[in-house]
C-alpha cells in the first residue's frame, strides 16, 4: 500500500510540475533576452513549484528563521544537500532576485539542464583552475550588478545519510568577491523523506531553519 501511494504522490508531481514548467517556458519566451527578468519571473514560479511539491510529498513542514530573510538585502544563501526535495524547498523558500549556482555539467541532464538555463541561473565551470577562477569572477560581477542573491549547495552533491560531505571553495570566493553575507539553511530529514537513488517516498517531517547571517 505504501508503494501505491508512494507512486500516486509522485505522478501527481510530475503532473502539477509539468503544467507550472510548461506555463514558465510560453512565459520565458518573450523575455528570454533580459537575463534578470528571466530570473525573477522563475522565482514567482518557483515558489508555486516548491510550495506544492511541498504539499503534494504529504511530509510536514516545520520552517524556523524565514524573518531573516530580506528580499531588500543581496546575500549568499547554502544549504546542506541531502534530498531531491532539496531543489523545491530552495525555490520556495528563497527570496525573490535568488539565482542559483551548479557545475556546468548539469546542461547536460534531460530537461532539467534546459529548463536551468531557460531560467536563467548560473553555471560554473570547474574543469581547470583557471576556468573555474574565470566563471567564479564572471559570476560574481553579475551578481553585484545586478544586486541579486544566491543559493548554492557548496556540498556539491547529494549525502545519502544526511551528514554534512566537505565543502566546496566555490561559496567561500564567492563570498570574498562579492562582499554579500552568507545565510545557511538547514534541512533536516529531507533524506528519510526521500532516499537517494530511490522513488521511495515517505511522509515524514522535515525541518528547515535559516541561521543568522555570516559577515
Amino acid at each position: 500500500m505504501a508503494t501505491i501511494v508512494s507512486f500516486a504522490r509522485l505522478f501527481v508531481g510530475l503532473i502539477y510540475l509539468g503544467i507550472l514548467v510548461a506555463i514558465g517556458i510560453v512565459c520565458l519566451i518573450p523575455i528570454v533576452f533580459w537575463h534578470t527578468k528571466r530570473i525573477r519571473l522563475t522565482n514567482a514560479l518557483g515558489t508555486a513549484i516548491g510550495k506544492g511539491i511541498m504539499f503534494i510529498s504529504g511530509c510536514p513542514m516545520h520552517i524556523k528563521g524565514h524573518d531573516k530573510i530580506h528580499a531588500s538585502k543581496p546575500a549568499i544563501y547554502i544549504g546542506n544537500h541531502t534530498s531531491v526535495f532539496d531543489a523545491f524547498t530552495s525555490i520556495w523558500l528563497s527570496p525573490s532576485g535568488t539565482v542559483g549556482v551548479a557545475k556546468r555539467e548539469i546542461i547536460y541532464y534531460p530537461f532539467y539542464g534546459l529548463a536551468w538555463v531557460l531560467a536563467g541561473h548560473l553555471l560554473l565551470d570547474r574543469k581547470t583552475p583557471e576556468r573555474a577562477r574565470a566563471s567564479m569572477n564572471k559570476l560574481a560581477n553579475f551578481v553585484r550588478k545586478e544586486k541579486l542573491h544566491v543559493f548554492m549547495w557548496p556540498e556539491g552533491t547529494r549525502a545519502r545519510d544526511g551528514r554534512l560531505l566537505p565543502f566546496k571553495k566555490g561559496v567561500v570566493h564567492l563570498a570574498l568577491q562579492t562582499g554579500l553575507p552568507i545565510v545557511p539553511m538547514v534541512t533536516t530529514g529531507a533524506h528519510k523523506a526521500w532516499e537517494k537513488q530511490t522513488l521511495a517516498l515517505r511522509k515524514v517531517p522535515i525541518e528547515i531553519e535559516f541561521l543568522d547571517p555570516i559577515d
